[in-house]
């Protein structure tokens, strides 16, 4: 895909700092709630200064060149230490803020930090699992340093005094942007976890293709929801309007979304699929409450091709309900319902859909105003080439990418690194196909591929896709079972997790009738071989990582533990 809109070129994240600040300094950078109705505000220049200012104190304290964690809620204290690490001090480990003690205590091990920085609640966890290397607890809320936990604002105002007094130590610290500098833990448990190690040159080349291919400037507002040790996040919903000018909000939970949207009149938010699917239920209770469905859809098929300014204008009304702002829903980490977002965009919600992994820093493919196509990830970013795998007959392989993004490998990871690192291009695991146009559709993870009997190739992705859009189906999870008479016959089984509000009222057995029609109903529509055999219903929802993403191996553990007559 090639570059549509001016960007400034950036070399390293401290580069991104000190060019954006300059062009942006009096713009505000972040908005903060401290009480109904009273917000704080922060200018570029003021993040900057702070950054200098902490980063300054981390060197004073003998950090330069260690490894210092971050963990905590999203928040633009979390965001300071960021960069304050990764522009001159050291190497940043952003940590899960849901992670169990045990967990965390392996991570801060691994990675041997020596500070981290964290949210106040996270101190007395920290005291228990404090580590051999760990020297400081720096906190985001004290006011003032107490029993050696160190106040991060005190470290801020302290370092800003260095800077004034002629400390260049961080100001003019210089940066090897391909070396280590960011190290992320992809999810899972600590065993099977592995440490990616990326570079100033991965996030930046990633940040430059972003900006070249988004129609998002400077005057854009971003709701940040997901969790910011998340690549996606980090790259998409903090670094990215860092760098445009932009300024940067914080959602108050998944169920305050829709009021903070309107209350920050936020334009832009990167979220996952799940997100996008809740906002859309509220839209369409609206168009069922005002009872003119019909209407509706005769003007969607009227202005189908239409700008999305005109079809904004005209359902003005339900683009209120999400504050009547948004310029742009950008979905990741798993794969949209091809049918939410088609409404959405009939609607007028410019919504797309992107495609990355920790390994990529993340972004391999957005769609955007020029690209687009219902169901597919978009083209890849301009500075990256894509290639398919061992193509099947129906033209689906394995992605592969090459680019400056590429992590540099897994930390302390030979082995690992050389099975998805092969001359230059990284195995991503995901199935895909790509059209003639250089549109890529992601069909599901090469290692959830189930193999029958006969050869046959079934996407569990692809089915839970289709019985998800069920009325009353909140989630569904696809997976095979080997027949006791036959080990090697397969047969697809799948556990349905069905919302409680819908079948308020009536009994289990009558559900379990209700949902096992709804699966027959599936079945018709799919050949033979894709024919679900078996159904486990559950209220409980699947387990998932952080981002929303179904933790498969999890899952199946659960299921055979739950029910014995799947053993």
């Amino acid at each position: 895909m090639e570059r549509l809109y001016k960007y400034i070129e950036i070399t390293d994240l401290k580069d991104m700092l000190k060019k954006s600040g300059q062009k942006y300094g009096k713009n505000i950078a972040y908005k903060i709630r401290k009480e109904e109705g009273k917000y704080k505000t922060y200018t570029h220049e003021e993040v900057r200064k702070m950054i200098d200012g902490l980063g300054t104190s981390l060197i004073d304290m003998g950090l330069k060149d260690k490894r210092i964690a971050v963990i905590g809620e999203n928040r633009f204290e979390w965001e300071i230490a960021y960069l304050s690490i990764v522009c001159g001090t050291g190497i940043v480990v952003p940590l899960d803020k849901s992670l169990p003690e045990n967990e965390l205590e392996s991570l801060l091990k691994r990675s041997e930090v020596e500070a981290i920085i964290c949210s106040g609640k996270y101190i007395e966890t920290l005291k228990k699992v404090r580590t051999k290397n760990l020297k400081y607890i720096i906190s985001m809320d004290l006011e003032k340093t107490e029993d050696e936990i160190i106040s991060q604002k005190e470290l801020i105002e302290k370092g800003k005094k260095l800077v004034e007094n002629g400390d260049t130590r961080f100001t003019n610290a210089e940066i090897d942007n391909k070396k280590m500098s960011i190290m992320l833990f992809t999810s899972g448990t600590t065993s099977q976890s592995k440490a990616v190690a990326l570079s100033h040159k991965n996030i930046c080349s990633n940040l430059m293709d972003i900006a070249s291919t988004l129609d998002v400037n400077s005057k854009d507002i971003f709701l940040s929801f997901l969790p910011l040790h998340h690549v996606f996040e980090c790259t998409v919903g903090f670094l990215y309007p860092l760098y445009i000018g932009a300024q940067i909000v914080f959602s108050d939970g998944i169920r305050h979304i829709p009021e903070n949207l309107k209350e920050y009149k936020a334009s832009v938010m990167a979220s996952v699929p799940a997100i996008y699917e809740r906002l859309f239920k509220i839209v369409r209770k609206q168009i069922e409450k005002k009872g003119n469905l019909e209407e509706i859809l005769i003007e969607e098929e009227k202005h189908k091709n239409d700008s999305m300014e005109n079809k904004k204008a005209i359902f003005k009304d339900l683009h209120e309900l999400l504050g009547g702002n948004i310029r742009l829903f950008i979905s990741g980490a798993a794969s949209l319902d091809a049918k939410i977002e088609e409404k959405f965009r009939n609607l007028g919600f410019n919504i797309v859909q992107g495609y990355g992994l920790t390994e990529t820093s993340p972004i391999v493919a957005v769609g955007n105003n020029k690209y687009h196509k219902i169901g597919s990830i978009g083209k890849a970013l301009p500075s990256e080439e894509v290639k398919l795998l061992n193509v099947n007959k129906q033209g689906i392989g394995e992605l592969a990418v090459k680019g400056p993004n590429v992590m540099i490998g897994y930390y302390k990871n030979k082995e690992a690194t050389e099975k998805v690192l092969k001359d230059e291009w990284f195995h991503t695991g995901d199935l895909a196909k790509i059209d003639e146009e250089g549109y890529i559709f992601i069909c599901g993870r090469k290692k959830n591929v189930i193999v029958l009997k006969n050869g046959k190739n079934i996407y569990p992705e692809e089915m839970e896709s289709l019985i998800n859009k069920e009325d009353g189906i909140e989630e569904s999870f696809i997976f095979g079972k080997q027949m006791s008479e036959d080990p090697t016959n397969i047969k697809i089984f799948v556990k349905v997790v069905y919302n409680k509000e819908h079948f308020e009222g009536k009994t289990k057995e009558e559900i379990e009738k209700e949902i096992s029609q709804k699966i027959s109903e599936v079945n018709k529509v799919m050949p033979r071989y894709k024919a679900i055999r078996g159904t486990i219903i559950s209220d409980v929802p699947l387990i998932k990582t952080t981002t929303n993403k179904i933790k498969r191996e999890k899952n199946l553990e659960l299921i055979k533990k739950e029910f014995d007559k799947f053993e």
